[in-house]
């Protein structure tokens, strides 16, 4: 029901070869739910840390698949935490999906098939624009494009846009050049990206910098905004993570920075159904 089904099928496919038959991953939903589906498919056992407040949806998605929950208080980044120090202590794998780079070999399919489904959009997208935590899928697209840009120099690679919650922005930060201020307790509709400390934040910034793309936040209200509106014309309901990525598209759009004329893709990365109303 996400988008981290890409990168967890081609992770668990590499533990499975290397004949790994238990993992810890950490996550504050998606990426837990698909790491416990998957797992239980090659028969590998799942310990999936989350934060304990975490979307019951997404919970009873992990406990539903079979694996083990571990609900931790505090911050993401305090899970990350707990969830290796039990790699650790108990001699596991940390299968985490924000660090592995058999996961981004995953969401790499992303950008394949954007270039091959390109007669179906009638024009090859100018822009990309992703919501953004750990940024797998947006790094993951970048590096499919890079190698597309290989056998095909001509391509012109979309400028890829990092959308963030405002009330978590360390990339927006990054990229104009401040540090996110890690002491204020925070909460946003759209949980899939609240990260505080994401570990390729530089990569996910010189990638903006390489596509001439833009870092910017966006607030609660326009979220919600938007992932109604996409309900109601489209008949699509996605979770506020996804919304995210509209509701910056809009300040895009209004700021100049995307022209009426030019082609736009947004991933509709998760479904609605995840997250509570």
């Amino acid at each position: 029901g996400s988008f981290k089904d890409r990168g967890t099928a081609s992770m668990v496919s590499a533990l499975s070869d290397a004949g790994i038959t238990e993992v810890v991953e950490d996550s504050s939903g998606n990426a837990g739910g698909s790491v416990a589906a998957y797992s239980t498919k090659a028969g590998i056992k799942a310990h999936i840390f989350v934060p304990s407040k975490a979307s019951t949806a997404k919970l009873k998605q992990i406990q539903t698949y079979g694996a083990t929950i571990h609900l931790v208080n505090g911050t993401r980044k305090t899970v990350s935490e707990k969830a290796s120090s039990y790699c650790e202590t108990h001699g596991l794998v940390y299968a985490s999906h924000s660090l592995s780079p058999y996961f981004l070999e995953g969401t790499k399919t992303f950008g394949y098939e954007v270039w091959n489904n390109q007669d179906s959009f009638n024009v090859f997208p100018k822009h990309i624009v992703f919501p953004v935590g750990n940024g797998s899928l947006f790094i993951g697209s970048w590096k499919a494009f890079e190698k597309i840009n290989i056998f095909d120099p001509n391509m012109q690679i979309p400028r890829l846009h990092a959308i963030q919650s405002s009330a978590f922005m360390p990339i927006v930060k990054s990229y104009i050049g401040q540090s996110e201020d890690l002491t204020t307790s925070k909460a946003t509709v759209a949980s899939g990206i609240s990260v505080s400390e994401p570990p390729r934040i530089n990569q996910v910034v010189n990638i903006l910098k390489q596509t001439n793309g833009i870092a910017l936040s966006v607030e609660d209200d326009n979220i919600s905004k938007w992932q109604k509106i996409l309900a109601e014309r489209e008949g699509i309901f996605a979770e506020a993570t996804s919304a995210a990525a509209l509701a910056g598209t809009e300040n895009l759009v209004k700021n100049g920075l995307i022209q009426p004329d030019e082609s736009v893709l947004v991933p509709i990365t998760g479904f609605g159904l995840k997250d509570p109303m």
